[in-house]
């Protein structure tokens, strides 16, 4: 029985072939059009954050009573990672983080367990404690953040314009969620003064009471009749802002106008907490999230649309401002790999269009749209959109997918020009090459199958490299098999002038490449030695190629950290934050800035890393013109602010690729003892800054915060009749919630505190008078003693232990994981106590986690490669020498790092993988073809021998059109290394295997050159 032969088939069958070619066309460009267009893949953020709240706690009892209940009741999360957590006075922060392993199927669940976990722990926490409250959604991007500012209008009237704007947008299609931000918390003050309280005998706790009491809403009860019920309303809730100006209170056998003893006035509130503003302006922010599998720019377009509605009707004073604009910035970023597409395209189609002449370069050019189709279509089919690793793995696979066809087009040249007829030139070809084909294509896509498998965030965020290569190679073999032979058999022109094949390859380039080859084998153990110590000194070498993990982003926005000292409050953080605006202000080449003080910007770009809010925190993202500026304007303000502000902690940083890191030089110390952790960490500290190579070295904690340490004398406290100490001192210092003003829909807060001249003296605490049972005035220095200490402003866990990080920046040019291996001989020789232990994070972590997980998956990549080799080969021997030429791309790889000095990282180690299928690919062909040769009656040496000079052609054109296809890649800053490293791989990988492969191959089974005195 006949082997099938698909190309046999399609030549049978050539209006039914025309018909799925036209089809698969229209359906694949349509296909195209609908793709969902973003800038980055969708990965999943293992991300939780429960924050919790227990006013009056030092930092020593939230970690105590709160926090590490909390941590040992969440150590048996399934999918656990870590926990980590911060204390503070009042208030603390558990975050959780699963295994980069966890399917995207566990994670509600897990999220769900966690919820379940934390409401039977509630009984066990402090009573008045507020929370747990918990966030599980840190991968919601905000691609769309207007700013609406005024000189004239307030916040209250921004925020107004801002829900009517989020109101008319909610219809739009495809929109998510629409937050806003920077609105202030209205609030109701009542001012008093504690020494004119006390002169009138006022206690101010029982003033408080009286404003509940008097505004509360309970019932009145109803009258129920035979045939009604009439319910009583009474009169009482505050109704303005009047009301409680005119409340009346009675002390001392006299009634006061709560108006006349106190500053009563509608504000916000003071102190704030969050704030943003726009080019140095208080602004109120509309953040806009798009729908899952929504199209960024078609729904960018309908949302401008609205906001062009919006702005026309805006009262005149209110100005709209475009902050972030995803939708523009994937637009730009998919014409420019559209072009870089083109370029490719172009560079391809010009390979084949030289070597194989018009007609059958015609034929690859015809294969490329229609492998391209077919691509689109798989894509739409798999739910794979077009963004930032989808789009360059279709340029690298552009490299590859001409690969069949033009091996397809070559041998059916050839066997024309022998002086085949067309149609069973392309059933030869089949015959021939289709099953080495497949298997080298099989190998190829298994080679970026470590990406599809492995489980980490850098592995979820390239997993798309895997799929589209695979598709786009899979559709190029059928179409190789399928379409080409047809298009051949329209386009090739029958030869009428007919070369036997032995004159066919003994002229021009083939003779010169037959010398070649044969002064090689010739010295067969030379080549492989000279091979071999080439292989090694380029392993020796690889050590001293810089290392780093993702690139930075190409991203015009730079991105300002400030964090002032531990205890410093919200106005001194917007003071500096106004000071650097100014600064900014004045920076050729910034086109805006906005200004989040109080806490960061939402997370207008998946990648971005961000903080947690805090009154000594503040974030600047600044917008440049371009690239070029945004590099002139990063050193100019780094140089500014480092000289106007050392001692605070500004950090100016370009956005990142992939999985978000923050720090790229963090060491994590941790330990039973917090004060001796402090000390380790600053012998890191300063082995940092002896290496030279580390800035802006900062610790996450030490800083200690001022307080009062009021000492109170329980038995003076009782002779006075004082029992309520801790109330009386918070109304009269920072103020207590005593009711709520309901207006509208909105419940407006009623706080009674001192007024400003009296809490904001330093020296308050020591005139405080605190009433007493007796309803007189005891000043506060007679029942307690007052004392100006100190206590520990934020203490951070990890996994249950005290944990101290040291975090430093790099210089530009230096790559963080080269800093990381200068000083580990130096950190090794901190002896530290038995218990404590030093650990790598930043960069060097993430890129080890995602290095250790595209490792791990390794072997079942090459138990599938040698399954294909087996299958194909079918001889263990062969296998291997296929086999052993996989690493022989570390020799170009190498020397191609060090000579662009272009760093290796994670995406570079995916090309470096990619790049042993590749090469694995030409070694199949050349082995079959040795094989085919063996069983025509060719001897062992001129089966090698020719077989190498009639597989030379199509294995160099196949290089040539992937080495080429790289150049437009190569001026990216994401693909650029993965580009470098399988130009300069396959570029020596290729060369090596006509020559080296074919010399092993004659080592392996001794393999003599015929006698020529012995011919016959």
């Amino acid at each position: 029985m006949s082997q099938f032969n698909l190309s046999e088939w399609a030549l049978g069958q050539k209006t039914l072939v025309l018909y799925f070619l036209a089809a698969l066309l229209i359906s694949g460009f349509y296909a195209y059009t609908q793709l969902p267009r973003k800038e980055d893949p969708d990965f999943t953020f293992k991300d939780m954050t429960i924050e919790v709240r227990w006013p009056g706690a030092t930092a020593h009892e939230m970690e105590r009573q709160i926090t590490a209940k909390i941590e040992h009741k969440l150590q048996e999360t399934p999918w656990l990672g870590n926990i980590g957590s911060y204390s503070k006075p009042g208030e603390a922060v558990i975050y959780l983080t699963l295994k980069d392993s966890i399917p995207p199927s566990e994670l509600q669940r897990t999220w769900n367990e966690v919820r379940n976990e934390l409401a039977d722990l509630r009984p066990s926490l402090p009573e008045n404690m507020t929370g747990p409250v918990i966030n599980d959604k840190f991968g919601e991007t905000f691609g769309l953040i207007y700013a609406f500012t005024s000189k004239s209008a307030d916040n209250a009237e921004l925020a107004k314009q801002a829900g009517i704007a989020r109101q008319a947008l909610l219809g739009t299609e495809h929109i998510g969620k629409i937050s806003l931000i920077g609105v202030r918390d209205e609030k109701i003050y009542i001012d008093f003064s504690n020494q004119k309280l006390a002169e009138l005998g006022i206690d101010p706790l029982a003033l408080a009471s009286l404003l509940k009491n008097r505004n509360a809403m309970l019932p009145s009860g109803k009258i129920v009749t035979e045939f009604n019920t009439v319910r009583m309303r009474a009169s009482g809730d505050f109704d303005s802002l009047g009301s409680i100006q005119d409340l009346q209170i009675h002390a001392g056998g006299r009634t006061y106008r709560l108006g006349d003893i106190s500053h009563v006035y509608r504000s916000y509130a003071d102190p704030q907490t969050f704030e943003m503003r726009f080019d140095g302006q208080d602004a109120v922010g509309l953040a806009i999230s798009m729908a899952q599998n929504a199209d960024a720019i078609e729904t960018g377009h309908a949302v401008d649309r609205v906001m062009d509605r919006i702005r026309s009707r805006l009262p005149p004073g209110i100005e709209v401002h475009r902050v972030a604009n995803q939708p523009a910035v994937i637009d730009k970023s998919i014409s420019q790999f559209m072009r870089s597409l083109l370029e490719a395209l172009l560079i391809v189609l010009a390979v084949g269009f030289l070597s194989l002449k018009t007609r059958a370069g015609l034929v690859v050019a015809f294969s490329v749209p229609i492998v391209l189709a077919g691509t689109f279509l798989l894509m739409k089919l798999f739910g794979i959109d077009l963004q930032r690793v989808s789009l360059g793995a279709l340029i690298i696979a552009l490299g590859l997918l001409v690969d069949d066809a033009m091996i397809a087009v070559e041998m059916m040249k050839v066997k024309i020009e022998e002086g085949w007829g067309k149609a069973r030139a392309a059933t030869f070809a089949y015959k021939s090459t289709a099953f080495p084909m497949l298997t080298g294509t099989l190998i190829t896509a298994a080679a970026f199958l470590p990406v599809g498998l492995a489980k980490s965030s850098a592995g979820e965020y390239t997993i798309s490299l895997c799929i589209v290569v695979t598709l786009a190679l899979l559709v190029s073999w059928l179409v190789a098999v399928i379409f080409t032979p047809y298009l051949g058999y329209k386009l090739l022109e029958e030869s009428h002038v007919h070369t036997p094949q032995d004159d066919y390859y003994e002229k021009g380039f083939f003779a010169i490449f037959r010398k070649i080859v044969i002064w090689c084998l010739d010295r067969r153990w030379m080549v492989v030695a000279a091979t071999l110590l080439a292989f090694l000194l380029s392993a020796i070498g690889f050590s001293r190629v810089e290392q780093e993990f993702f690139p930075p982003s190409e991203r015009p926005e730079l991105l300002a950290d400030i964090w002032l000292p531990e205890g410093m409050t919200f106005s001194a953080t917007e003071r500096v934050v106004k000071d650097l605006e100014n600064r900014i202000r004045q920076e050729k080449g910034v086109a805006d800035f906005a200004s989040y003080v109080g806490g960061n910007t939402p997370r207008f770009y998946l990648p971005l890393d961000l903080g947690l809010p805090s009154p000594n925190y503040a974030q600047i993202v600044i917008m440049t013109t371009n690239i070029a500026m945004r590099e002139k304007v990063l050193q100019r303000l780094r140089t500014a602010f480092s000289s106007a502000y050392p001692e605070y902690g500004i950090r100016i940083s370009r956005l990142e690729n992939g999985p978000p890191v923050g720090y790229p030089i963090q060491y994590r110390v941790t330990g039973e003892n917090i004060y001796k952790l402090r000390q380790i960490a600053g012998e890191i500290a300063k082995v940092l800054k002896e290496n030279g190579h580390a800035k802006n070295i900062s610790f996450d904690s030490g800083e200690n915060t001022r307080i009062y340490d009021i000492e109170v004398d329980q038995a003076k406290a009782r002779q006075f009749g004082i029992h309520d100490l801790a109330n009386q001192l918070r109304i009269l210092s920072s103020g207590i919630t005593a009711s709520h003003y309901r207006e509208s829909d909105r419940s407006i807060g009623i706080v009674m505190r001192a007024d400003k001249a009296e809490r904001g003296d330093i020296d308050y605490p020591g005139r405080m008078k605190i009433h007493a049972d007796d309803g007189s005035f005891v000043p506060l220095e007679k029942i307690a003693t007052i004392n100006d200490d100190v206590e520990e402003g934020i203490l951070w866990h990890k996994n249950g232990l005290p944990v101290a990080t040291v975090r430093a920046d790099v210089p530009d040019g230096i790559q963080a994981q080269d800093v990381n291996a200068q000083i580990e001989s130096r950190l090794s020789a901190i002896r530290l106590p038995e218990g404590y232990k030093i650990e790598t994070g930043g960069a060097a972590e993430d890129s080890g986690k995602a290095q250790e997980s595209i490792m791990a998956v390794l072997p079942v990549t090459a138990v599938l490669i040698i399954t294909l080799l087996m299958l194909q080969l079918k001889r263990f021997q062969l296998a291997v020498i296929v086999l052993l030429t996989a690493p022989l791309g570390i020799i170009g790889v190498t020397s191609s790092l060090l000579l662009f000095h272009v760093p290796f990282g994670f995406v570079s180690m995916l090309g470096m993988i990619s790049l042993a299928g590749m090469i694995m690919r030409n070694s199949v062909i050349l082995v079959d073809q040795i094989a085919q040769d063996l069983s025509e009656g060719l001897t062992l040496w001129d089966a090698v021998v020719e077989s190498t000079v009639r597989r030379s052609r199509p294995i160099l054109l196949t290089a040539s059109s992937a080495i080429l296809a790289m150049i437009p890649l190569a001026q990216n800053s994401f693909w650029g290394p993965m580009a470098v490293v399988i130009m300069g791989g396959l570029l020596v990988a290729t060369l090596l295997t006509l020559l080296f492969l074919p010399a092993l191959y004659c080592c392996w089974f001794s393999v003599k050159r015929p006698d020529p005195t012995l011919q016959p």
